[in-house]
């Protein structure tokens, strides 16, 4: 990507929250910035060096930057595109009743740019770059944007991360910053208007960008929703919640940390089941309703019964599982989700055998041993002494568990379709 930042024209297409905020901090970081709207009030405010509303900091921003010229508004988009080398999109997509993404906005946005892009009178020398910073649902911009405006046009993903409140800040200080599309070159310009920022943006795809923006969102919705129910909890059982959650994330290696965030198989073992029954269990008692726990253990068994129909689809009379225990490095076979997923496979009657290193029948003993015999009593007729034998005579694996890199090496070697279940 280009280190050296050279300003560019940019038009900012609706000046609410995100897109005034937008082009008030790109006019400020070196760019020349026309915001458009077509309410005449929020273009007439910033003319006069007025934020249309109040945000920190903004108001400052926008002063300084019409002042030094490289702030401006209109409301003529075909005015604002004209010369421009990118169009942000910052109109709304408020919810609809359905709870479904209400784009007219962004539709009659989408249908005055494209009129614009192919009016013969005024031709450009190059495609305009149109960045969709609006929240939009994954696959809108190939679906709906690219459509409507046509080769005139190359469209990429730059979803805002902003909050009311501290907007400002959190685009002078961003924490993240994306870019998706299919033309490089593109994403590689838009992504260079940030670099006076001096934050490394994520480079992705087109459809990925439009699907970050909801991980993120739901995120944090599913975070206030924990600590909220953890803290109703924590107050009906006399326990002071806040300190709870406070001592919960000083642990920056498993809990405020990347550690379980990425899609995989279900969970299990003695730990996550037992303890999650025992608090539902326990919140029932006190008449507490926590509906984000209490859909854990069913969203798992949801997870799992997924990965299951995927290993049913498959084509294959031989069917070769790696990993037994609940996950890997340990022999804990107590509520492992590739129990349950060889009691549907055996149940469907396919042929499968099973390895796992660490799981050596005759040395298991207590509940461990009891709860794989009482799920599968002939499971001694399914292992396998070594990866070698389940190689040889399977004609499709199934990944269950992770493998370290001998064992990943050999499976490669084998040239057999594998179906991952871990890094699905």
């Amino acid at each position: 990507m280009n280190s050296v930042f050279t300003p560019a024209d940019i038009a900012v297409i609706g000046l609410g929250y995100v897109g005034c905020v937008t082009a008030a901090c790109l006019s400020s970081i070196g760019h020349h910035v026309t915001g458009v709207d077509r309410d005449e009030h929020k273009v007439t405010s910033v003319l006069k060096g007025d934020a249309p509303f109040f945000e920190p900091g903004l108001p400052e921003l926008v002063r300084e930057n019409v002042a030094a010229g490289r702030l401006k508004a209109t409301t003529s988009l075909a005015d604002a595109v004209r010369k421009a080398d990118v169009a942000l999109i910052c109109v709304g997509t408020p919810s609809e009743k359905s709870g479904n993404l209400g784009l007219d906005q962004m539709r009659r946005v989408l249908g005055e740019m494209g009129e614009s892009l192919s009016n013969p009178q005024t031709p450009r020398r190059k495609p305009l770059i149109v960045a969709i910073r609006s929240t939009v649902f994954p696959g809108t911009c190939e679906e709906i944007v690219m459509p409507a405006l046509g080769p005139g046009a190359i469209v990429v993903s730059n979803p805002e991360f902003l909050r009311e409140g501290v907007a400002v800040r959190d685009f002078m200080e961003p924490s993240l910053i994306v870019v998706g599309g299919a033309d490089r070159a593109a994403v590689e310009f838009l992504a260079n208007i940030y670099s006076p920022l001096g934050f490394e943006p994520c480079l992705v795809t087109l459809r990925t960008a439009e699907m970050i923006k909801y991980a993120c969102n739901a995120f944090h919705a599913v975070k206030i929703a924990f600590a909220n129910e953890i803290g109703a909890l924590s107050a009906s059982l006399g326990v002071d919640g806040r300190e709870v959650m406070e001592t919960v994330c000083n642990d920056v290696k498993l809990n405020a940390s990347a550690a379980y965030l990425k899609p995989g198989f279900a969970f299990g073992g003695s730990c996550l089941p037992k303890d999650l029954r025992a608090l539902i269990y326990r919140a029932g008692r006190l008449d507490l309703n926590l509906p984000l726990l209490e859909a854990t253990l069913p969203s798992n068994e949801r997870h799992l019964a997924r990965g299951i129909s995927r290993v049913l689809d498959l084509p294959a009379k031989r069917l070769g599982v790696i990993g037994l225990a609940f996950k890997e490095n340990t022999d804990d076979l107590r509520e492992s989700p590739v129990v349950g997923l060889l009691e549907q496979l055996i149940g469907k009657g396919r042929d499968l055998r099973v390895y796992d290193p660490h799981i050596q029948l005759d040395a298991l003993y207590g509940s461990n041993r009891n709860f794989i015999l009482q799920s599968i009593p002939h499971i001694g007729r399914l292992m396998q002494p070594a990866l070698e034998n389940l190689l040889e005579w399977a004609d499709h694996l199934v990944l269950a568990q992770k493998q370290g890199a001998a064992t990943a090496a050999k499976i490669a070697a084998s040239g057999l379709p594998v179906l991952d279940l871990v890094n699905a």
